[in-house]
């Protein structure tokens, strides 16, 4: 019989392994949670990213083209097309603090560069108001989809995505 063979059919063997492995697990349930507050992963049931799966990133700070995870703002017309208990929003980055947004004939404008369309009216008719347009605030973004129904910064419901509102950086993985 090896030495092992001996160490785990004794009771002072088998209390010994129990042990390890109970440590073993508490340490890697710990990193796990620490890791989790940093990190998830987002499902997105839209079609407004060509993406089904993004990892978040928390607390990184987005740069141009990147995708951002926020808390829609709450408000009625968002209430009536996505349900009174809101879910993140992933959207591109497309203006960052101190760019310059325009609007002309509903088409919006970052630096010159043409970056999205607004509708006039969404699915349900009800209108929809333009976004904000001047500098970006300082902590602040103007977020875009290349989708023609994307619901971004275009419009007043969402307006400028700033620092409380903002989850993190999404990465597409799938």
């Amino acid at each position: 019989m090896r030495a092992a063979d001996l160490v785990l059919h004794s009771p002072t063997g088998r209390r010994l392994a129990l042990w390890t492995g109970l440590g073993a697990a508490a340490l890697a349930l710990t990193s796990l949670a620490a890791f989790s507050k940093d990190h998830a992963l987002m499902i997105n049931a839209s079609p407004s990213l060509p993406y089904w799966a993004i990892w978040l990133d928390r607390g990184a700070l987005p740069q141009r083209g990147e995708i951002i995870l926020f808390d829609p703002p709450a408000s009625p017309l968002l209430e009536r097309h996505f349900g009174k208990k809101r879910k993140p929003f992933g959207k591109k980055v497309s203006g960052m603090p101190g760019d310059i947004v325009t609007e002309k004939e509903r088409s919006f404008f970052v630096n010159g560069r043409k970056v999205a369309v607004a509708k006039r009216a969404s699915r349900f008719g009800e209108p929809l108001a333009l976004g904000p347009t001047g500098v970006v605030p300082q902590g602040c973004y103007f977020v875009t989809t290349a989708h023609k129904d994307g619901f971004d910064s275009r419009y007043a419901a969402i307006g400028w995505i700033c620092a409380k509102r903002i989850l993190g950086v999404g990465r597409p993985i799938l």
